[in-house]
């Protein structure tokens, strides 16, 4: 089977770790490329018709969070003023990845070691702010390494824990589960089918097309 070449972009670790295994539990012979880390939407929204075009040379899996936006088909709109190339995956998670983590509701209670009641059931795309909401669960949990790391600092300023990435991006690794989280995320169900059913289209010259030359 031939693999096929992608590059990702996303707006931080943990969203390279959730795309990774979502390619890896997609059971399709992706081979990635470049992991390019823009630290936030605002470097995803300046350069996303550079990637639009750089598609035609290989194709690009982009990740990056609604947040407050009022639907992904906004984002899309706004932020892209050419047709979208095939070759470009441009999926949005509702409202942040956080939320794709907490879909999978049985797996993320039992690393937090805590009652899978506490975590909303249904459809995780609709909590207000996934990323508090993970926090506040943390702050119940009775592994103190997880809320050391997760929870910020009492009397801090800091939004998210000295070492919030990690012990998450662990779960990612060896817990979650795209099967068992799609069904509570609508928003993780189309991006995963996106991955099952791309097919590449026609590449072009890569060297020409590289997006750093479009920057």
């Amino acid at each position: 089977m031939t693999d096929i070449p992608i590059n990702l972009v996303f707006e931080d670790v943990l969203s390279e770790a959730v795309l990774k295994q979502m390619l890896k539990q997609s059971q399709r012979p992706f081979s990635v490329g470049q992991c390019l880390n823009q630290r936030g939407y605002g470097k995803i929204k300046k350069i996303i018709s550079g990637l639009n075009y750089a598609a035609k040379g290989m194709p690009y899996l982009v990740l990056t969070d609604l947040d407050n936006a009022e639907c992904p088909l906004v984002i899309i709109s706004e932020w892209l003023t050419q047709p979208k190339h095939p070759n470009l995956l441009f999926r949005i998670a509702v409202k942040e990845v956080e939320a794709w983590l907490l879909a999978h509701r049985s797996a993320f209670a039992e690393f937090l070691g805590i009652s899978v009641d506490l975590i909303p059931p249904g459809d995780a795309d609709r909590i207000p702010d996934p990323k508090q909401l993970l926090i506040n669960l943390a702050k119940k949990s009775k592994k103190r390494n997880l809320r050391d790391a997760i929870v910020p600092a009492p009397n801090s300023t800091a939004k998210i824990g000295k070492d919030y990435n990690r012990p998450l991006i662990e779960f990612v690794n060896e817990s979650w589960q795209v099967a068992s989280a799609q069904t509570n995320s609508p928003s993780l169900e189309r991006a995963m089918n996106a991955l099952i059913n791309f097919q590449p289209g026609k590449i072009e010259d890569k060297e020409k097309l590289c997006y750093h030359h479009l920057l």
